[in-house]
């Protein structure tokens, strides 16, 4: 989880919450979070057995007077409406255009999958005020994923195709004895993969080459 996901963390365990009319919440047009229908399922059937989901954050709105702008919660939004409540639990944060746009390509990562071609045209947007180095500090996408989404001039049908496109993130947490065994299997892979050959990557990517060498071991081995 990177630093701006930990500070909106806190900054949200701070602020006040308030019950806002659902009809009063407009979808950010940029969001480019999208949650497969399974998922979003799951999340309806929790909200509606245990009426606990983290508060939506949201804005005033910039153009629509007395509303405001969903920046992180546009599927708990849509199973509040679904399930037959007509409030939510809010936080209202107060954030010009650059930064909700930040926020939805941090925040919002961790609820869903991006739609491609959606996070292609919100990097285009940031990349009018921010560099690809200063992005690469503020989202959680890699330095080359920022850099293929901002330059994409693909049709949609191509862009999707495109796997290399935009990697996506995993959060997890580990006890200390775990990252241990974790961090010994992946610096052996590495080494054993550096010996084969001299394909030269980031470190990032070759915890992410080690992670797929690792999964794919395990799954030959259960399968024999």
């Amino acid at each position: 989880m990177n630093n701006q996901t930990t500070l909106s963390a806190v900054a949200l365990a701070k602020a006040e919450i308030i019950r806002i009319p659902l009809d009063k919440l407009l979808p950010h047009p940029e969001n480019p979070n999208k949650m497969s229908k399974q998922t979003f399922e799951k999340l309806k059937r929790h909200i509606k057995q245990s009426h606990n989901y983290e508060p939506l954050i949201v804005r005033k709105h910039p153009e629509t007077e007395n509303h405001f702008q969903i920046i992180n919660g546009h599927h708990r939004a849509d199973a509040l409406k679904q399930i037959g409540e007509t409030f939510a639990d809010c936080v209202i944060w107060n954030i010009d255009d650059d930064q909700a746009r930040i926020l939805l390509a941090t925040l919002n990562r961790l609820g869903g999958k991006d739609e491609l071609s959606v996070k292609a045209e919100l990097i285009k947007s940031l990349s009018e005020k921010f560099s690809v180095k200063e992005l690469t500090k503020l989202l959680p996408d890699s330095k080359q994923a920022i850099e293929r989404l901002k330059d994409i001039t693909k049709s949609l049908p191509q862009f999707e195709d495109d796997a290399k496109a935009f990697l996506n993130t995993l959060v997890f947490f580990l006890n200390d004895e775990q990252i241990k065994i974790v961090n010994s299997a992946l610096d052996a892979t590495i080494k054993t993969q550096q010996s084969r050959d001299s394909i030269r990557a980031g470190k990032s990517e070759k915890l992410a080459n080690a992670i797929t060498i690792i999964a794919k071991d395990y799954l030959n081995h259960s399968r024999r």
